[in-house]
């Protein structure tokens, strides 16, 4: 599993990054052996993070629409 999304900060990753990061874990582990998600949870802390509902499901969907372009849409 790779967590390349983070929880912890409101700032949305660039997809291009993603799929970089993805490509270069490739060279330790076949593509088909992995998956992206964020990072951990939203509420790492009791507090949660400084992070809005609107910007979590952002970041959902980043990481659903860049699954879906490097492993296809199974």
């Amino acid at each position: 599993m790779l967590g390349l999304v983070t929880t912890k900060f409101p700032r949305l990753e660039a997809k291009d990054d993603l799929k970089r990061r993805i490509d270069d874990a490739t060279a330790y582990v076949d593509l088909e052996r992995m998956a992206l998600s964020p990072q951990c949870g939203f509420a790492s802390v009791v507090e949660g993070n400084l992070i809005t509902e609107e910007t979590q499901r952002d970041k959902l969907r980043l990481v659903v629409e860049t699954a879906r372009e490097v492993w296809g849409t199974a």
